[in-house]
């Protein structure tokens, strides 16, 4: 399946408009992303403003939140956009968890686990007219009275999906998750010597019923100029993320270590046109795929196309609709998963 994900900067009505016109064209889902705006705000625009697309928090960052707070966002969801709603959660980082939101921040991936342990009996309490009384190391819910109680939801529970990189995090969505998000800043060769080694752990080697999607990024352009100005989006991009030290895993499996802690220096000093003529080729097609859009869907099918279940395109610059359509079309024709 092919999703259509909104442009990170965009507001909640531009992403509307965008929601309104991929489901038009025939993608099957739309993601949107929390950035400079609140995800639920812009998926409950959407729910309204479309019929039969697939919605996703792609993601909604769990750790600025609770279990409850999430619980009751993503039950409203479900319940505007008639079942559509999926719910995908991330860590993020811990400067931007204590910093930005000053919330508490330890143990991530063991967090992160308990946090949909603790949202899924918030659901289950409300499903059943049961009690309510989960403790947690992270968590303690304990008190839901009829006044608060929305009760079942006719569409049932979103499926959760998590975003993860690292391997604890990997396996605690193989556990508590129905499915994971992979990161944009992903090889072919970290996905199935890391991550998919790690989910198939956590399942007891049981991959049935578990989705696993991603976002690769992607070069794209009508002519050699608007390549050029993709190309040096994205090499800025992949230099963002990597400058990350949770993300230094990904780069030291092909041996760019090194790289990773020179870009992190360039962060801390802000020298971002930097970090991106940084990025050589060799890493720049280890984590994009670039040319025309039947290129593109092809590398795509080649380096995925057997270990994903759902695909969005990640690109950081702005997007010839037609370039987006053209490589959506090569990839439906053909079988994604096998």
């Amino acid at each position: 399946m092919v999703d259509y994900a909104a442009p990170v900067a965009a507001s909640p009505i531009e992403a509307e408009a965008a929601a309104v016109g991929a489901e038009l064209v025939g993608y099957d889902g739309f993601n949107a992303a929390e950035t400079r705006h609140d995800v639920f705000t812009t998926l409950a625009l959407v729910a309204r403003a479309t019929r039969r697309i697939a919605l996703q928090s792609a993601i909604a960052v769990a750790f600025a939140r609770n279990p409850m707070t999430v619980a009751v966002l993503a039950n409203d969801l479900r319940l505007v956009s008639e079942g559509r709603f999926r719910l995908g959660l991330g860590s993020q980082v811990k400067p931007h968890i204590e910093r930005r939101f000053a919330m508490p921040w330890s143990r991530p991936a063991a967090r992160m686990e308990e946090f949909v342990t603790a949202m899924r009996a918030i659901w289950h309490a409300w499903a059943t007219g049961g009690r309510l009384m989960f403790r947690g190391k992270f968590y303690q819910h304990t008190l839901m009275t009829e006044f608060f109680d929305p009760g079942p939801n006719p569409f049932g529970n979103p499926p959760v999906q998590l975003a993860a990189v690292g391997e604890l995090m990997v396996a605690a969505a193989g556990r508590v998750a129905d499915g994971l998000l992979v990161h944009p800043l992903t090889s072919e060769t970290y996905l199935k010597d890391r991550i998919l080694p790690a989910v198939r752990a956590a399942r007891g080697g049981d991959l049935d019923g578990f989705r696993i999607e991603m976002s690769p990024m992607v070069v794209l352009g009508a002519d050699e100029a608007a390549r050029a100005r993709a190309e040096r989006a994205v090499r800025g991009q992949i230099a963002f993320y990597a400058s990350t030290p949770a993300y230094r895993p990904v780069l030291e499996l092909h041996g760019w270590g090194e790289l990773a802690d020179r870009l992190n220096r360039l962060s801390r000093r802000g020298s971002w046109d930097e970090m991106a003529g940084a990025i050589p080729d060799d890493v720049l097609d280890a984590f994009a795929v670039a040319g025309d859009p039947a290129t593109v869907a092809a590398g795509l099918r080649d380096r995925f196309g057997s270990a994903i279940d759902r695909i969005s395109l990640y690109t950081p610059y702005d997007t010839d609709r037609y370039q987006l359509a053209a490589v959506r079309s090569a990839i439906t024709t053909s079988t994604l998963s096998g």
